[in-house]
């Protein structure tokens, strides 16, 4: 048995071999605390207070914390706690919600939170979504004592925007960033079983998590030493620009889960958006369906990070050479509607899908081909100006200093917050596919590169600063009804960062820099 102080009141809970996380959601049914990395230590979703001291729960072993005082989320003062919740909903610093509550705990104990201070402890974190400059605001607003713009804002109209962004069902408000957002694996019966893939293409059963992964026999991740790999050759011919990428992961923070009743639905791994297509055909959902059949009783599907990097779809990595006239040749992995979505922005450009071997690929991945299309488009000319097929436009510079300028028409912009913090959450995940994001993967198709960290995301301190500028209701290309306008922004931003950077044609363009 191990006895500590949990938001002010003692518990006593079997076990000690457990970590702090596992004994903290698996047996105690804390939910803000998340799992993005367990055990790695390195996305900080898990952080909380250990005597008052930001600790990530999910490298720190229970044992560890006998007669210690251990705060959480919901031990923080309610004012405290709701001051910051408010600061991230009005600046749009929380989007899907699952890194936000680490962030909160992290930031709000800082003794002096001067900006310096801020991306020094954001460096404990990653965030997929929000690409940090709203949460840099966010954190001067608590500091400043100033009132952010939620005065009067329709919070209805925020959240279609977030779903219109988001691709899936969103909602906005200080309950999401709270982490109340819906997740499955928040919200599965506690008596449920858990299930994780094991080594044999199966699954693991077991009453607890830990169980499960012990049954599974799960072998930690690691970063290796590697080198990132073009595995398609650009086409021979007189080209006026050629660009060769690599596996990229989409990185999401909340890793694959589902739970299911026996003969019931099972709940989606995308309760609150996130993953950017990367979800989009996840095996949680028919596997929980599967496994609660077959046992009788609720079932939690629950994907480490190892597992969503082995198991889940990549951006399929591509060489092509365009002329002067827009015309020209890419090479792509083999992925079904990978030709219709490059051709739907470049149709004097002929694709030859080849077999690769890697990891999976899918077209569902954000802007996946038709970006690639409308960035060599954007090299060609010269102007890193993008019309995405649904009618969104979106132009981008990289303004003296490094700072971005971006303009995006997408039709009414519902909540003005919401679409500028997709897009700078769109111009940071931009820059990183340029600049630094990949994966190592063998000449066999074999995965090396597992943690989180490893995969290349941007850190705070790596962002620059994103003017964003949207054109009103009835400009541009985007007239007319709301569509989605951020992964137009990601479009625009990629060429002008190439463009910026002298269209070198390999990405990532500066990975060991940035590394």
């Amino acid at each position: 048995m191990i006895s500590f102080t949990l938001n002010g009141c003692d518990v006593e809970v079997g076990g000690g071999e457990e970590s702090l996380l596992d004994v903290l959601r698996e047996r105690l049914g804390v939910r803000s605390a998340k799992d993005g990395c367990s055990p790695q230590g390195q996305c900080g979703c898990c952080t909380v207070l250990v005597d008052g001291r930001p600790r990530v729960a999910c490298v720190t072993p229970a044992r560890r914390v006998v007669g210690r005082e251990v705060t959480t989320l919901e031990g923080f003062e309610p004012a405290l706690r709701d001051r910051w919740a408010q600061a991230l909903v009005g600046t749009g610093g929380s989007q899907c919600g699952f890194c936000t509550p680490g962030i909160l705990v992290r930031l709000a104990a800082l003794a002096d939170a001067t900006p310096a201070a801020v991306d020094q402890a954001l460096l404990a974190h990653l965030c997929r979504c929000t690409g940090w400059q709203t949460i840099r605001e966010a954190a001067a607003a608590v500091a400043q004592g100033t009132e952010t713009p939620d005065q009067g804002r329709d919070f209805e109209a925020a959240r279609r925007r977030a779903t219109i962004e988001g691709g899936g069902p969103q909602r906005v408000g200080p309950e999401v960033v709270l982490g109340a957002g819906g997740f499955a694996e928040d919200t599965a019966p506690p008596d449920a079983l858990v299930a994780v893939p094991d080594a044999g293409g199966g699954w693991a059963v077991g009453e607890t998590l830990a169980e499960a992964r012990r049954a599974a026999q799960k072998v930690q991740g690691r970063r290796t030493t590697r080198p990132l790999a073009h595995p398609l050759e650009v086409p021979e011919g007189d080209w006026a620009v050629t660009l060769q990428t690599t596996w990229v992961e989409p990185a999401y923070l909340e890793p694959d889960a589902s739970w299911c009743l026996p003969g019931g639905r099972p709940v989606s791994p995308l309760a609150n958006g996130g993953a950017f297509g990367g979800k989009a055909a996840s095996i949680a959902p028919a596997a929980a369906r599967q496994l609660a059949d077959n046992h009788g009783r609720a079932v939690r599907v629950v994907l480490s990070r190892e597992d969503t990097v082995r198991l889940g779809p990549k951006r399929p990595p591509m060489a092509a050479g365009v002329r002067d006239d827009g015309s020209g040749l890419v090479r792509v992995a083999r992925t079904a509607g990978i030709s219709q979505a490059i051709s739907a922005v470049a149709p004097a450009l002929q694709v030859d899908e080849v077999d690769v071997a890697g990891p999976p690929t899918s077209a569902a991945m954000r802007t996946a081909g038709w970006a690639e299309a409308a960035v060599l488009l954007a090299a060609v000319r010269g102007k890193a100006e993008v019309v995405a097929p649904n009618g969104a436009t979106a132009a981008a510079c990289v303004l003296p200093g490094g700072d971005m300028h971006v303009r995006v028409s997408c039709g009414d912009p519902l909540d003005p917050v919401v679409l500028r913090s997709y897009c700078v959450g769109a111009a940071h995940m931009a820059l990183g596919w340029v600049t630094s994001e990949g994966i190592a993967v063998d000449e066999e198709g074999v995965v090396h590169d597992l943690t989180i960290r490893s995969f290349g995301v941007l850190r705070a301190q790596d962002m620059p600063h994103v003017h964003v500028e949207i054109d009103p209701p009835g400009a541009g290309a985007g007239a007319g009804n709301p569509v989605n306008g951020s992964d137009a922004v990601f479009a625009a931003v990629a060429a002008a960062v190439w463009l910026d950077r002298g269209l070198p044609p390999q990405w990532p363009t500066e990975r060991e820099k940035l590394a």
